[in-house]
């Protein structure tokens, strides 16, 4: 890749990503004023307190590790291929366990903020609504980001053009359908 780029060239590869990232973010929107979301909402005390800061981290912690990434191959420390070396596994495992602590830190805290204002809610609840969900968002965003970096590097795309509208709409759109897959499945089991 060349070492400048013209702002045309930095336009022309972010803004059809920006553009999906618009529309995806509407799909989200949609799920989250949906009925049933509303329902799984008000079916779990602090659910909606705990949702902003839920997917305001996974753009946080994945964007670390498309930065990582982008860094890695800019710098010809990691190669656009689908084969775990050191530094590949460190970062991928490093951002699950960050997205991992910060969920469970999210469902403490948001526990705490109900029992401050004189709110019940179940700690036990929270936790495994977002252990299940940061779970699958994890999973899901490490492996949509690592696709794209390196399918979009190979091609010549700069990665650090395309990271963060892919991370902000796949937090968006996979949270908000994790976090009502996580609700669900914890209703089920308590």
């Amino acid at each position: 890749m060349k070492g400048h780029e013209t702002a045309r060239d930095v336009y022309r590869q972010s803004l059809p990503v920006v553009l999906v990232s618009l529309v995806a973010g509407l799909f989200a929107g949609a799920v989250l004023g949906s009925e049933t979301m509303r329902e799984g909402i008000a079916s779990v005390p602090g659910v909606l307190l705990l949702l902003p800061a839920f997917l305001a981290t996974r753009g946080g912690v994945y964007g670390s590790l498309g930065a990582r990434l982008s860094t890695g191959l800019h710098q010809g420390l990691i190669e656009p291929q689908f084969e775990l070396d050191r530094r590949l596994t460190n970062a991928i495992v490093a951002s699950f366990v960050n997205g991992m602590t910060v969920s469970v830190f999210i469902a403490f805290i948001t526990y705490l903020a109900l029992l401050a204002l004189g709110q019940r809610g179940s700690l036990l609840e929270l936790l495994g609504i977002m252990v299940i969900a940061g779970f699958l968002s994890a999973i899901l965003m490490i492996s949509v980001l690592i696709t794209v970096v390196f399918l979009g590097y190979r091609r010549g795309l700069n990665p650090d053009n395309v990271i963060g509208p892919v991370v902000t709409t796949l937090g968006d759109v996979f949270g908000v359908l994790f976090l009502l897959v996580a609700i669900r499945a914890v209703r089920v089991v308590l």
